[in-house]
Protein backbone atom coordinates (compact mmCIF):
# COMPACT_ATOMS: atom_id res chain seq x y z
CA UNK A 1 0.00 0.00 0.00
CA UNK A 2 1.52 3.61 -1.02
CA UNK A 3 2.62 5.64 1.93
CA UNK A 4 0.05 8.27 3.67
CA UNK A 5 2.67 10.83 3.33
CA UNK A 6 3.54 10.56 -0.12
CA UNK A 7 -0.01 10.05 -1.52
CA UNK A 8 -1.44 13.03 -0.01
CA UNK A 9 1.54 15.24 -1.13
CA UNK A 10 1.38 13.83 -4.15
CA UNK A 11 -2.33 14.13 -5.11
CA UNK A 12 -2.02 18.33 -3.68
CA UNK A 13 0.56 18.61 -6.43
CA UNK A 14 -0.93 16.82 -9.34
CA UNK A 15 -3.93 19.19 -8.47
CA UNK A 16 -1.86 22.36 -7.84
CA UNK A 17 0.19 22.04 -11.64
CA UNK A 18 -3.55 21.33 -12.88
CA UNK A 19 -4.60 24.86 -12.05
CA UNK A 20 -6.72 23.74 -9.21
CA UNK A 21 -6.54 26.30 -6.85
CA UNK A 22 -4.13 25.29 -3.73
CA UNK A 23 -6.53 25.47 -0.98
CA UNK A 24 -8.72 23.44 -2.79
CA UNK A 25 -5.62 21.14 -3.49
CA UNK A 26 -4.44 20.81 0.19
CA UNK A 27 -7.80 19.69 1.40
CA UNK A 28 -8.47 17.03 -0.97
CA UNK A 29 -4.40 16.01 -0.11
CA UNK A 30 -5.01 16.06 3.44
CA UNK A 31 -8.30 13.62 2.55
CA UNK A 32 -6.54 11.18 0.78
CA UNK A 33 -3.42 11.25 3.03
CA UNK A 34 -5.95 10.80 6.34
CA UNK A 35 -8.57 7.92 4.15
CA UNK A 36 -4.75 6.00 3.02
CA UNK A 37 -3.16 6.16 6.32
CA UNK A 38 -6.16 4.15 7.48
CA UNK A 39 -7.73 7.17 9.95
CA UNK A 40 -11.36 7.15 8.28
CA UNK A 41 -13.07 9.92 6.84
CA UNK A 42 -14.59 11.16 10.84
CA UNK A 43 -10.88 11.17 11.88
CA UNK A 44 -9.12 12.71 8.55
CA UNK A 45 -11.96 15.67 9.05
CA UNK A 46 -11.40 16.12 13.08
CA UNK A 47 -7.13 16.08 12.55
CA UNK A 48 -8.03 18.51 9.62
CA UNK A 49 -9.97 20.88 11.65
CA UNK A 50 -7.67 20.73 14.83
CA UNK A 51 -4.99 21.67 13.20
CA UNK A 52 -6.26 25.17 11.54
CA UNK A 53 -5.92 26.96 14.48
CA UNK A 54 -2.13 26.87 13.60
CA UNK A 55 -2.58 29.30 10.82
CA UNK A 56 -4.93 31.36 11.95
CA UNK A 57 -2.30 33.47 13.96
CA UNK A 58 -0.28 34.08 10.87
CA UNK A 59 -3.46 34.82 8.83
CA UNK A 60 -4.63 37.13 11.18
CA UNK A 61 -0.72 38.41 10.44
CA UNK A 62 -1.17 38.88 6.93
CA UNK A 63 -4.28 40.04 6.99
CA UNK A 64 -3.63 43.66 9.29
CA UNK A 65 -0.43 43.62 7.04
CA UNK A 66 -1.80 44.00 3.94
CA UNK A 67 -3.93 46.60 5.33
CA UNK A 68 -0.64 48.43 6.29
CA UNK A 69 0.63 47.91 2.75
CA UNK A 70 -2.51 49.69 1.79
CA UNK A 71 -1.89 52.28 3.76
CA UNK A 72 1.34 52.55 2.76
CA UNK A 73 0.89 52.78 -0.65
CA UNK A 74 -1.58 55.58 -0.40
CA UNK A 75 1.01 57.63 1.34
CA UNK A 76 3.32 57.61 -1.75
CA UNK A 77 6.48 56.11 -0.15
CA UNK A 78 6.46 53.01 -2.66
CA UNK A 79 5.64 55.18 -5.81
CA UNK A 80 8.47 57.60 -4.90
CA UNK A 81 10.61 55.32 -5.32
CA UNK A 82 8.80 53.71 -8.48
CA UNK A 83 9.18 57.60 -9.81
CA UNK A 84 12.87 57.93 -9.44
CA UNK A 85 13.77 54.28 -10.96
CA UNK A 86 11.38 55.17 -13.53
CA UNK A 87 12.94 58.58 -14.62
CA UNK A 88 16.22 56.35 -14.00
CA UNK A 89 14.87 54.26 -17.02
CA UNK A 90 13.75 56.82 -19.25
CA UNK A 91 17.15 58.07 -18.58
CA UNK A 92 19.02 55.69 -19.38
CA UNK A 93 16.73 54.42 -22.16
CA UNK A 94 19.62 54.49 -24.80
CA UNK A 95 21.63 51.84 -22.92
CA UNK A 96 18.17 49.79 -21.79
CA UNK A 97 17.98 50.82 -18.47
CA UNK A 98 20.96 47.84 -17.48
CA UNK A 99 21.68 50.07 -14.22
CA UNK A 100 18.51 50.29 -13.03
CA UNK A 101 17.79 46.56 -13.65
CA UNK A 102 20.47 45.46 -11.68
CA UNK A 103 19.91 48.23 -8.78
CA UNK A 104 16.31 46.77 -8.89
CA UNK A 105 17.70 43.39 -8.00
CA UNK A 106 19.75 44.34 -5.83
CA UNK A 107 17.36 46.29 -3.66
CA UNK A 108 14.87 43.20 -4.03
CA UNK A 109 17.53 40.96 -3.00
CA UNK A 110 19.08 43.33 0.29
CA UNK A 111 15.36 43.40 1.27
CA UNK A 112 14.77 40.34 1.23
CA UNK A 113 17.74 39.53 3.34
CA UNK A 114 16.71 41.85 5.96
CA UNK A 115 13.88 40.65 6.29
CA UNK A 116 14.71 37.78 7.86
CA UNK A 117 17.71 38.50 10.17
CA UNK A 118 18.15 42.26 10.39
CA UNK A 119 14.44 43.23 10.44
CA UNK A 120 12.40 40.57 10.42
CA UNK A 121 9.29 40.64 9.19
CA UNK A 122 9.67 38.12 6.37
CA UNK A 123 7.24 38.41 3.72
CA UNK A 124 5.57 41.67 4.67
CA UNK A 125 7.75 43.56 3.05
CA UNK A 126 6.50 42.61 -0.45
CA UNK A 127 3.13 44.01 -0.63
CA UNK A 128 4.88 47.08 0.46
CA UNK A 129 7.22 47.58 -2.56
CA UNK A 130 7.02 44.96 -5.06
CA UNK A 131 3.19 46.32 -6.51
CA UNK A 132 4.43 50.20 -7.58
CA UNK A 133 7.82 48.53 -8.90
CA UNK A 134 5.88 46.48 -11.55
CA UNK A 135 5.44 49.02 -13.60
CA UNK A 136 9.19 49.66 -13.89
CA UNK A 137 9.97 46.05 -13.86
CA UNK A 138 7.49 45.52 -16.69
CA UNK A 139 8.81 48.47 -18.78
CA UNK A 140 12.40 47.09 -18.26
CA UNK A 141 10.55 43.49 -19.77
CA UNK A 142 12.62 41.93 -16.53
CA UNK A 143 11.22 38.09 -16.16
CA UNK A 144 9.05 37.98 -13.12
CA UNK A 145 10.12 34.31 -12.39
CA UNK A 146 13.48 35.88 -12.01
CA UNK A 147 12.71 38.37 -9.31
CA UNK A 148 10.35 35.30 -7.78
CA UNK A 149 13.92 33.67 -7.63
CA UNK A 150 15.23 36.39 -6.37
CA UNK A 151 12.82 37.28 -3.03
CA UNK A 152 12.48 33.46 -2.59
CA UNK A 153 16.41 33.54 -2.07
CA UNK A 154 16.16 36.36 0.36
CA UNK A 155 13.21 34.70 1.97
CA UNK A 156 15.38 31.28 3.02
CA UNK A 157 18.98 31.68 2.70
CA UNK A 158 19.97 33.68 5.31
CA UNK A 159 17.55 31.87 8.12
CA UNK A 160 19.43 29.04 7.06
CA UNK A 161 23.17 30.09 7.97
CA UNK A 162 22.87 32.89 9.93
CA UNK A 163 21.69 32.48 13.51
CA UNK A 164 20.18 35.95 13.91
CA UNK A 165 16.43 37.25 13.68
CA UNK A 166 14.59 34.13 12.44
CA UNK A 167 17.45 32.42 11.94
CA UNK A 168 17.79 32.17 15.88
CA UNK A 169 15.01 30.90 15.80
CA UNK A 170 15.77 27.66 12.92
CA UNK A 171 18.99 27.03 13.58
CA UNK A 172 19.41 27.21 17.48
CA UNK A 173 15.77 27.20 18.77
CA UNK A 174 14.59 24.60 16.09
CA UNK A 175 17.03 22.81 15.00
CA UNK A 176 20.17 22.77 17.61
CA UNK A 177 17.12 22.32 20.47
CA UNK A 178 15.38 19.23 18.39
CA UNK A 179 18.87 17.69 17.67
CA UNK A 180 20.19 17.83 21.26
CA UNK A 181 16.94 16.27 22.33
CA UNK A 182 17.62 13.40 20.58
CA UNK A 183 21.07 12.84 22.41
CA UNK A 184 23.61 14.33 20.28
CA UNK A 185 26.24 16.50 21.82
CA UNK A 186 25.89 19.39 20.19
CA UNK A 187 28.24 21.88 22.39
CA UNK A 188 31.71 21.95 19.78
CA UNK A 189 28.52 22.50 17.19
CA UNK A 190 29.31 25.56 14.36
CA UNK A 191 26.12 25.76 12.83
CA UNK A 192 27.00 28.01 10.69
CA UNK A 193 29.70 25.88 9.43
CA UNK A 194 27.26 22.70 9.42
CA UNK A 195 25.11 24.87 6.82
CA UNK A 196 27.37 26.43 5.10
CA UNK A 197 27.62 23.87 2.17
CA UNK A 198 24.47 23.88 1.56
CA UNK A 199 23.50 27.28 1.64
CA UNK A 200 26.22 27.61 -1.13
CA UNK A 201 23.64 25.42 -3.38
CA UNK A 202 21.41 27.80 -2.61
CA UNK A 203 23.83 30.62 -3.87
CA UNK A 204 24.28 28.45 -7.30
CA UNK A 205 20.67 28.28 -7.71
CA UNK A 206 20.36 32.15 -7.82
CA UNK A 207 23.12 32.49 -10.07
CA UNK A 208 21.94 29.86 -12.76
CA UNK A 209 18.23 31.48 -12.14
CA UNK A 210 19.57 35.56 -12.58
CA UNK A 211 22.79 35.11 -15.15
CA UNK A 212 21.13 31.83 -17.19
CA UNK A 213 17.35 30.76 -16.82
CA UNK A 214 15.69 34.26 -16.70
CA UNK A 215 18.26 36.75 -18.37
CA UNK A 216 15.75 37.11 -21.64
CA UNK A 217 13.41 40.07 -21.70
CA UNK A 218 10.17 38.93 -21.01
CA UNK A 219 7.15 41.11 -22.50
CA UNK A 220 4.00 42.02 -19.94
CA UNK A 221 1.00 43.88 -20.71
CA UNK A 222 2.04 47.00 -19.40
CA UNK A 223 -1.99 48.26 -19.60
CA UNK A 224 -2.93 45.43 -17.03
CA UNK A 225 -0.86 47.04 -14.65
CA UNK A 226 -1.73 50.38 -14.45
CA UNK A 227 -5.88 49.04 -14.01
CA UNK A 228 -4.97 47.76 -10.90
CA UNK A 229 -1.83 50.48 -9.91
CA UNK A 230 -1.64 53.78 -10.62
CA UNK A 231 1.43 54.97 -11.81
CA UNK A 232 1.03 58.49 -10.29
CA UNK A 233 0.04 58.78 -6.36
CA UNK A 234 0.38 62.10 -4.75
CA UNK A 235 2.29 62.47 -2.07
CA UNK A 236 4.83 65.30 -0.26
CA UNK A 237 7.62 65.10 2.63
CA UNK A 238 4.89 65.15 4.78
CA UNK A 239 3.46 61.80 3.71
CA UNK A 240 6.78 59.93 2.95
CA UNK A 241 7.74 61.10 6.67
CA UNK A 242 4.80 59.78 8.08
CA UNK A 243 5.18 56.75 5.95
CA UNK A 244 9.08 56.59 7.15
CA UNK A 245 7.55 56.49 10.89
CA UNK A 246 4.53 54.41 10.55
CA UNK A 247 7.18 51.59 9.76
CA UNK A 248 9.52 52.34 12.04
CA UNK A 249 6.70 52.20 14.60
CA UNK A 250 5.79 48.64 13.35
CA UNK A 251 9.07 47.14 13.25
CA UNK A 252 10.14 48.62 17.03
CA UNK A 253 6.73 47.32 18.06
CA UNK A 254 7.11 44.10 16.04
CA UNK A 255 10.72 43.35 17.59
CA UNK A 256 9.79 44.46 21.07
CA UNK A 257 6.56 42.45 21.48
CA UNK A 258 7.09 39.85 18.93
CA UNK A 259 3.69 40.10 17.24
CA UNK A 260 3.16 41.27 13.53
CA UNK A 261 -0.33 41.50 13.95
CA UNK A 262 0.44 44.56 17.24
CA UNK A 263 2.69 46.19 14.51
CA UNK A 264 1.07 46.35 11.50
CA UNK A 265 -1.97 47.41 13.58
CA UNK A 266 0.06 50.17 15.38
CA UNK A 267 1.29 51.38 12.09
CA UNK A 268 -1.97 51.64 10.55
CA UNK A 269 -3.35 53.72 13.13
CA UNK A 270 -0.27 55.96 12.45
CA UNK A 271 -1.88 56.59 9.28
CA UNK A 272 -5.15 57.36 10.43
CA UNK A 273 -4.69 59.54 13.49
CA UNK A 274 -2.22 61.33 10.75
CA UNK A 275 -5.39 62.03 8.29
CA UNK A 276 -3.21 60.17 5.45
CA UNK A 277 -5.97 57.65 5.71
CA UNK A 278 -9.41 59.38 6.46
CA UNK A 279 -11.31 58.24 9.72
CA UNK A 280 -14.66 57.66 6.94
CA UNK A 281 -12.19 55.99 4.70
CA UNK A 282 -10.43 52.98 7.24
CA UNK A 283 -12.93 50.62 6.85
CA UNK A 284 -13.18 49.98 3.11
CA UNK A 285 -8.76 50.65 3.30
CA UNK A 286 -8.51 48.04 5.87
CA UNK A 287 -10.98 45.67 3.77
CA UNK A 288 -8.73 46.37 0.87
CA UNK A 289 -6.13 45.54 2.09
CA UNK A 290 -7.21 41.93 3.77
CA UNK A 291 -8.74 41.04 0.25
CA UNK A 292 -5.68 41.76 -0.76
CA UNK A 293 -3.49 39.01 1.39
CA UNK A 294 -6.61 36.80 1.91
CA UNK A 295 -5.42 34.12 -0.26
CA UNK A 296 -2.27 33.73 1.53
CA UNK A 297 -3.82 33.86 4.75
CA UNK A 298 -6.36 31.01 3.82
CA UNK A 299 -3.59 28.20 2.02
CA UNK A 300 -1.50 28.78 5.65
CA UNK A 301 -4.57 27.94 7.56
CA UNK A 302 -5.07 24.80 4.87
CA UNK A 303 -1.52 23.89 5.18
CA UNK A 304 -1.79 24.00 8.91
CA UNK A 305 -4.60 21.37 8.77
CA UNK A 306 -3.24 19.57 6.35
CA UNK A 307 0.33 19.13 8.31
CA UNK A 308 -2.23 18.02 11.44
CA UNK A 309 -3.24 15.16 9.36
CA UNK A 310 -0.34 13.60 7.89
CA UNK A 311 1.09 13.99 11.60
CA UNK A 312 -1.96 11.63 12.88
CA UNK A 313 -1.24 9.08 10.32
CA UNK A 314 1.87 8.52 12.30
CA UNK A 315 3.37 6.80 8.23
CA UNK A 316 6.29 10.44 8.00
CA UNK A 317 7.63 7.87 11.01
CA UNK A 318 6.87 4.70 8.17
CA UNK A 319 7.92 6.87 5.54
CA UNK A 320 11.50 7.06 6.89
CA UNK A 321 11.66 3.64 8.08
CA UNK A 322 10.98 2.54 4.46
CA UNK A 323 13.85 4.39 3.63
CA UNK A 324 15.96 2.88 6.24
CA UNK A 325 15.51 -0.10 5.10
CA UNK A 326 16.93 0.76 1.63
CA UNK A 327 20.18 2.14 3.02
CA UNK A 328 22.35 -1.23 4.15
CA UNK A 329 24.16 0.87 6.38
CA UNK A 330 25.14 2.71 3.82
CA UNK A 331 26.30 6.45 4.57
CA UNK A 332 25.81 7.94 1.07
CA UNK A 333 22.79 6.30 0.42
CA UNK A 334 21.30 6.50 3.91
CA UNK A 335 22.02 10.94 3.76
CA UNK A 336 20.48 10.82 0.26
CA UNK A 337 17.00 9.24 1.25
CA UNK A 338 17.10 10.79 4.56
CA UNK A 339 17.32 14.25 2.34
CA UNK A 340 14.32 13.03 0.04
CA UNK A 341 11.79 12.09 2.70
CA UNK A 342 12.70 15.51 3.86
CA UNK A 343 11.75 16.83 0.85
CA UNK A 344 8.49 15.54 0.33
CA UNK A 345 7.37 16.21 4.08
CA UNK A 346 7.89 20.04 3.69
CA UNK A 347 6.90 20.03 0.45
CA UNK A 348 3.42 18.71 1.54
CA UNK A 349 3.80 21.12 5.08
CA UNK A 350 5.28 24.02 3.64
CA UNK A 351 7.57 25.03 6.28
CA UNK A 352 10.45 23.80 7.41
CA UNK A 353 10.09 25.43 10.97
CA UNK A 354 7.38 22.83 11.71
CA UNK A 355 9.20 20.32 9.42
CA UNK A 356 12.44 19.89 11.51
CA UNK A 357 10.91 18.70 14.74
CA UNK A 358 9.05 15.82 12.96
CA UNK A 359 12.42 14.94 11.38
CA UNK A 360 14.51 15.26 13.94
CA UNK A 361 13.17 12.47 15.93
CA UNK A 362 13.61 9.97 13.62
CA UNK A 363 17.04 11.30 11.32
CA UNK A 364 18.82 11.33 14.58
CA UNK A 365 18.79 7.73 15.86
CA UNK A 366 19.39 6.67 11.82
CA UNK A 367 22.48 9.28 11.65
CA UNK A 368 23.89 7.98 14.88
CA UNK A 369 23.21 4.51 13.76
CA UNK A 370 25.21 5.38 10.13
CA UNK A 371 28.12 6.83 12.26
CA UNK A 372 27.88 10.28 11.10
CA UNK A 373 29.61 13.16 12.95
CA UNK A 374 27.77 15.37 15.05
CA UNK A 375 27.93 17.85 12.59
CA UNK A 376 26.82 15.35 9.46
CA UNK A 377 23.57 15.33 11.47
CA UNK A 378 22.66 18.89 12.08
CA UNK A 379 23.47 19.49 8.57
CA UNK A 380 21.43 16.48 7.28
CA UNK A 381 18.26 17.35 9.52
CA UNK A 382 18.65 21.19 8.64
CA UNK A 383 19.28 20.95 5.19
CA UNK A 384 16.36 17.92 4.93
CA UNK A 385 13.89 20.52 6.79
CA UNK A 386 14.71 23.28 4.36
CA UNK A 387 14.25 21.41 1.23
CA UNK A 388 11.02 21.95 -0.15
CA UNK A 389 10.33 25.32 1.53
CA UNK A 390 11.12 26.73 -1.69
CA UNK A 391 8.77 25.35 -4.41
CA UNK A 392 6.15 24.36 -2.10
CA UNK A 393 2.78 25.66 -3.09
CA UNK A 394 1.51 26.15 0.48
CA UNK A 395 5.27 28.02 1.98
CA UNK A 396 4.87 31.64 2.80
CA UNK A 397 7.99 31.90 0.96
CA UNK A 398 6.33 31.34 -2.50
CA UNK A 399 3.15 32.78 -1.97
CA UNK A 400 4.23 35.98 -0.41
CA UNK A 401 6.42 36.53 -3.78
CA UNK A 402 3.66 35.79 -5.99
CA UNK A 403 1.47 37.87 -3.94
CA UNK A 404 3.20 40.89 -5.16
CA UNK A 405 3.94 40.03 -8.84
CA UNK A 406 0.20 38.86 -9.20
CA UNK A 407 -1.78 41.97 -8.82
CA UNK A 408 -2.29 41.91 -12.52
CA UNK A 409 -2.93 38.68 -13.38
CA UNK A 410 0.52 37.96 -15.26
CA UNK A 411 2.13 35.81 -12.68
CA UNK A 412 0.81 32.26 -12.18
CA UNK A 413 1.48 30.77 -9.18
CA UNK A 414 2.77 27.36 -9.84
CA UNK A 415 4.08 27.71 -13.17
CA UNK A 416 5.71 31.31 -12.51
CA UNK A 417 6.69 31.00 -9.02
CA UNK A 418 6.53 27.71 -7.47
CA UNK A 419 8.08 25.16 -10.76
CA UNK A 420 11.06 28.01 -10.98
CA UNK A 421 12.21 28.23 -7.29
CA UNK A 422 11.79 24.33 -6.88
CA UNK A 423 14.00 23.53 -9.98
CA UNK A 424 16.41 26.26 -9.32
CA UNK A 425 16.74 26.10 -5.07
CA UNK A 426 15.90 21.73 -4.09
CA UNK A 427 17.89 20.33 -6.99
CA UNK A 428 21.19 22.29 -5.89
CA UNK A 429 20.57 22.25 -2.46
CA UNK A 430 19.77 18.64 -2.34
CA UNK A 431 23.13 18.11 -3.92
CA UNK A 432 25.15 20.38 -1.91
CA UNK A 433 23.47 18.86 0.68
CA UNK A 434 24.54 15.44 0.46
CA UNK A 435 27.80 16.72 -0.48
CA UNK A 436 28.13 18.24 3.37
CA UNK A 437 27.16 15.26 4.91
CA UNK A 438 29.51 13.07 3.08
CA UNK A 439 32.66 15.56 4.04
CA UNK A 440 31.72 17.10 7.38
Amino acid sequence: MINAVIAAVGVMLILSLSRVHVVIALIVGALVGGLTGGLGIDATLKAFNSGLGGGATVALSYALLGAFAVAIAKSGLAHALADKALAMVDRQHASGGRQVKWLLIGLLWVVAIASQNILPIHIAFIPLLVPPLLYVLTKLQLDRRLIACVMTFGLITPYMVFPVGFGNIFLNQILLANVSKSGVDISQINVMHAMAIPAMGMVFGLLVAVFFSYRKPRVYDLAKIEQVEQVSIAYNPMTLAIAGLAIAAAFIIQLLLDSMIIGALAGFLIFSVSGIVKWRETDDLFTEGMKMMAMIGFIMIAASGFAEVLKATGQVRTLVESAAAWVDHSQALGALLMLLVGLTVTIGIGSSFSTVPILAAIFVPLCVQLGFSPMAIVCIVGTAGALGDTGSPASDSTLGPTSGLNIDGQHHHIRDTVIPTFLHYNLPLLAFGWLAAMVL
